[in-house]
């Protein structure tokens, strides 16, 4: 789909929800903080919408961000199922996303992902971090909705570690999965929907591997 027809079904769809709203792209201007000229420019296909900038208009539109983004011309799904087959191939496809939409200043890795995940083992084992995962999972899945195959998999590991299902080893990796996706301070921001769910994603699929690793271990022990 090139550029072009893109911001001109982003444009098309705005000027619809003005009009269904009764607002003008100056009372947008005020409630979104953006210039009118730049909502202009979108609206009109001059100029490509940021992903801050779809966030606001879907905020303030009442309408999902997901529509705005796929509208815009940005294509998320693919990277999204990609951490649940291959993780390394998929670092190439998130960076070349998070380049394409202006997000990020520095290169995305899987050792980033790791550090942070090793960093929550610790906390995963004080009593703060195992009340953090029971108070908050819930509320974070629901504000999250379902964005991806791996909100399955963060169920499943939550039920495992509410019900201490598993040794303490499994059930360590296993939080830290569950904090890496409860707090907001990932590799990736959580505010730049959807994309910063995808190394929430490749976090999960990190420690399902791992776990499965320990669990094949024991079998053979």
């Amino acid at each position: 789909m090139s550029e072009g027809r893109t911001n001109s079904n982003l444009g098309l769809m705005l000027k619809d929800l003005l009009k269904e709203r009764s607002l003008s792209m100056r009372k947008l201007s005020e409630l979104t903080d953006i210039d009118t000229a730049t909502i202009s420019r979108i609206i009109n296909g001059k100029r490509k919408a940021r992903p801050e900038h779809l966030q606001k208009f879907a905020s303030y539109l009442g309408v999902p961000f997901s529509e705005l983004f796929a509208a815009a011309g940005y294509d998320i799904e693919k990277q999204q199922d990609k951490p649940d087959s291959d993780i390394h191939a998929s670092v190439d496809s998130i960076q070349t996303v998070l380049e394409s939409a202006n997000l990020y200043d520095k290169d995305f890795s899987l050792a980033s992902v790791k550090q942070k995940l090793a960093n929550y083992e610790q906390y995963t084992q004080t009593d703060e971090g195992k009340e953090t995962i029971l108070n908050s999972f819930g509320e974070k899945v629901q504000k999250v909705g379902s964005i991806g195959p791996f909100i399955s998999h963060l169920k499943e590991m939550y039920e495992k570690f509410r019900l201490k299902n598993g040794t303490p080893a499994e059930l360590t990796l296993i939080g830290s999965a569950l904090i890496y996706f409860i707090l907001p301070v990932d590799v990736i921001p959580d505010y730049t929907f959807p994309i910063g769910y995808l190394d929430d994603a490749m976090a999960v699929q990190l420690v399902i591997n791992l776990v499965s690793m320990k669990e094949r271990g024991s079998m053979k022990s």
